[in-house]
């Protein structure tokens, strides 16, 4: 029988222990986890990405529903447990739940400092620890108002970032002379003031609170010299102390943390504890890395593993600011027995400085320039003897032993041991290695299997230099090169700052993303319409001058100058009154050339220019609509005959087919969507080769995606088998959602996945329920505000299938 292990709190440390848990005795234990937030784990360090609009919570999600489902854990969310027996071995939960267990981890975290000040209480103060405090400033922030942060160390500084870009007026109180001063000099100190007032934020220093004052909610922040600075919001980011309280109450020994030993061992031989909340060997962390090398360390344990133990060892901050570079690591104090390397360009807002003892580096501050950061911190970690390049030291890897300033060269001379990404403890080695052994060829791929760049990002560029560096010229992503030669910008980065700045017109754009030509280029202008169509589709207007020819007049243009036109069937089944309208137009305007396409349409050839509204017009009368057999959306839902004819078909596969093009015709995508459904494995809707596919088994549904049969040829991925109809409904929306929202204009659904990785699509969309649902709902929402197909109204929409008049503009509409 399974031993049971109760795991309290839900965080990244607690979810990193349990990765490596499952992995190496996956039938070990039965596990339930107590979670006082009343969500699933995610990514707390992206907090502030989400707080400034550049991430939505989905984004940092680690692990959602049917993770939990697929490892057979019980998640109790919003539990707080409220007692420990040890004797009895129970928790208790705040809501009556209780809960035995053999093996107890305590992974409580910390709770936030509040300033004992008068009216820390008012409505309008907040602090900076979860979600719901992201949510509570999101909310604030609508006001457009006056906003304080109390503090400026790493959250009050972000908090202060993100609620500016949100558009508050901020201003950042710290009581020190210098902001961040536990892990920057007063150089870097000063710098950092510099860029951060640079982005409009007011920055206070040697500011003391006396008080916070108003009238039954937040008014303004009184200090100690009598200054009274109004505001409607005051987040306090002052610090923050172990969550021991729970521990302490059970018996546990306590210090500043829970105690634990190198093993993550409490005083009880039955319980670990782990996190924010636990001290090993004197100090308590709030930093990522530490805490995941708890995780692994504690891992060890519950497996009876190999005997792993918990070695301190500093670790480098970051800040999480879009455009502020920014490192320090080690003890960089003054001291009569250390010296100290130091390079400032004023020009360029630059700061080095390297502290020494004995030839031995024991701290860097680096701003500005944060690049050889990582080779510094491994010269640290070794005690390297820097006396040979004590010269050169402080201009960075590149430069010793007469090396160029290539940064490629410097990552090569990178050991293998060295650390490049410190929150998830991820060597040098390990990524080259699963580079060449997995044929790894994207960022996001070595995100995936080495989770190296996928907490805070900042070491993404070193990340990306091993790529360059391990395939050569095999690997040219389309993320660092220019969307055209109107920006020097990336796709991803225009996609990501289109949000982060809440842009919301092409002019917009280009003005605040500092375009280099006036009106943009025919690359360049269509993207961007969709980019802004994609995300704002309850604010954007369609740009139509910004589409393709093709998609403005709703036909394709031919190498003779006329035009072919493709009316909507859906699902390739038609009807004798649809082919005699079809037919009346083809004689009417004489229109030279028929033929049966193959999405299992009609296609009219060598129709002129002058014609289209017209033609348009009568096929209208018909009950059609477009087909966008050019454009950079759906086009067609193949289909066979399934279980409705077929003595081989298992479901229907025509109506499931209709069904899919009913709902999601006319959303625009970044390439062309073409779909198929197959009423049994033999396959005779070619499923098998599209963007999105079906294949109906006995069972269920057989989801396939990315595709190619043009000039690729690729055989589709399984996505995964759901039971009914409308699962299958919903997972194709949701996958079709996801590319929609990330891939680069004009990337077909294939590559895309190939950058964002298989298993990660089938986390989100198939394991991850939440996130799924979340997708969902946002195909759907941006329907109600797309344009609508004016021919739309004669669909009858009647029969069984569900019928949604989707985004499409009509030719006499897009003429005009």
């Amino acid at each position: 029988m399974s031993e049971k292990l109760v795991i309290i709190g839900n965080g990244m440390a607690p979810g990193r222990m349990l990765e490596h848990l499952l992995e190496a005795a996956p039938d070990r234990y039965a596990v339930t986890i107590f979670n006082a937030e009343p969500r699933v784990n995610y990514d707390r360090i992206m907090l502030s990405p989400v707080l400034s609009g550049e991430k939505e919570f989905e984004e940092i999600v680690i692990h959602g529903d049917g993770w939990y489902i697929k490892h057979g854990i019980t998640l109790y969310k919003g539990h707080r447990i409220v007692a420990i027996d040890r004797e009895a071995k129970t928790v208790t939960s705040d809501h009556g739940v209780t809960e035995s267990y053999d093996r107890l981890v305590i992974a409580t975290g910390s709770v936030p400092f509040i300033i004992p000040v008068p009216g820390k209480d008012l409505p309008g103060v907040l602090t900076y620890r979860d979600l719901d405090d992201v949510n509570a400033m999101l909310f604030a922030a609508q006001s457009r108002a006056k906003a304080i942060v109390i503090g400026g160390g790493l959250l009050g500084l972000e908090a202060a970032a993100g609620l500016k870009e949100r558009g508050m007026d901020v201003t950042v109180l710290h009581v020190m002379p210098t902001l961040m001063e536990r892990q920057l000099d007063p150089a870097a100190g000063y710098l950092l003031q510099k860029a951060v007032e640079a982005r409009g934020i007011k920055v206070m220093t040697k500011a003391n609170t006396k008080a916070i004052v108003g009238n039954g909610k937040v008014e303004g922040v009184e200090l100690m010299d009598g200054t009274i600075i109004p505001a409607t919001l005051v987040v306090m980011a002052v610090g923050i102390r172990p969550n021991s309280a729970l521990a302490k109450d059970a018996g546990l020994e306590v210090n500043r943390g829970i105690v634990v030993d190198d093993r993550m061992q409490t005083s009880d031989p039955a319980i670990m504890a782990l996190g924010e909340c636990a001290e090993v060997g004197g100090h308590v962390y709030g930093l990522v890395a530490p805490l995941y090398e708890m995780a692994r360390v504690a891992a060890a344990g519950l497996s009876d593993g190999e005997d792993n133990r918990f070695v301190h060892s500093d670790t480098p901050t970051k800040l999480k600011v879009t455009g502020i570079d920014l490192y320090s690591l080690g003890d960089f104090a003054d001291g009569d027995d250390r010296e100290e390397i130091i390079l400032r360009d004023a020009s360029a807002g630059i700061y080095k400085r390297v502290v020494l003892q004995d030839n031995r580096i024991i701290g860097t501050v680096l701003f500005g320039e944060t690049a050889d950061g990582a080779w510094f911190n491994d010269l640290k970690k070794k005690a390297t003897d820097i006396s040979e390049m004590r010269d050169t030291l402080i201009f960075g890897q590149a430069f010793q032993g007469g090396a160029s300033s290539d940064p490629l060269a410097a990552v090569a001379a990178l050991a293998g041991d060295a650390e490049i990404c410190g929150c998830n403890g991820v060597c040098k080695g390990k990524i080259t290695g699963a580079i060449k052994s997995k044929g790894l060829t994207g960022l996001d791929d070595v995100r995936a299997h080495t989770k190296a760049s996928a907490s805070c990002g900042s070491c993404t560029g070193l990340v990306e230099q091993l790529l360059k560096l391990t395939l050569g010229e095999a690997y040219n992503p389309a993320a660092v090169q220019p969307m055209c030669g109107c920006t020097s910008l990336g796709h991803d980065d225009v996609r990501r700052l289109i949000k982060a700045k809440g842009l919301k017109t092409i002019p917009a754009v280009m003005q605040e993303l500092e375009w280099q030509t006036s009106c943009g280029c025919a690359k360049c202008r269509p993207a961007l319409n969709y980019y802004l169509v994609c995300d704002w589709p309850d604010q954007y207007v369609d740009d139509y001058q910004s589409r393709f020819i093709n998609e403005r007049v709703h036909a394709n243009i031919q190498k003779d100058g006329t035009y072919s036109v493709v009316p909507r069937m859906w699902g390739g089944v038609t009807s004798a009154g649809e082919l005699r309208a079809i037919a009346d137009v083809v004689d009417k305007f004489r229109i030279p050339t028929v033929k049966v396409t193959g999405g299992q349409r009609i296609d009219m050839l060598g129709i002129r220019k002058e014609d289209l509204p017209a033609v348009w017009a009568d096929l209208g009368k018909a009950g059609f609509v477009s087909g966008h057999a050019y454009a950079k959306g759906l086009r067609t839902v193949k289909t066979c005959v399934g279980s409705d004819w077929c003595r081989f078909g298992t479901q229907d596969s025509t109506g499931l087919g209709i069904r899919i093009e009913k709902f999601m015709w006319g959303s625009w995508t970044p390439a062309k969507v073409k779909m198929a459904v197959s009423g049994c494995p033999r396959n005779c809707a070619e499923a098998t080769c599209k963007d999105v596919g079906v294949v109906c088994v006995d069972s269920g549904y057989e989801i396939h995606f990315a595709g190619a049969a043009g000039l690729d040829i690729k055989g589709t991925e399984v996505l995964g088998l759901v039971k009914t109809e409308d699962e299958a409904l919903e997972v194709i929306v949701a996958l079709v959602q996801m590319y929609r929202e990330q891939a680069r204009y004009l990337e077909r659904i294939y590559k895309w996945a190939k950058r964002v990785g298989t298993a990660e699509i089938r986390r989100q969309i198939l394991d991850d329920v939440e996130k799924r649902r979340a997708y969902f709902d946002r195909f759907v929402f941006s329907q109600k505000f797309a344009q609508v197909d004016p021919w739309s109204e004669r669909v009858s929409g009647k029969d069984k299938h569900e019928f949604r008049p989707m985004a499409s503009v009509g030719f006499a509409e897009a003429a005009e």
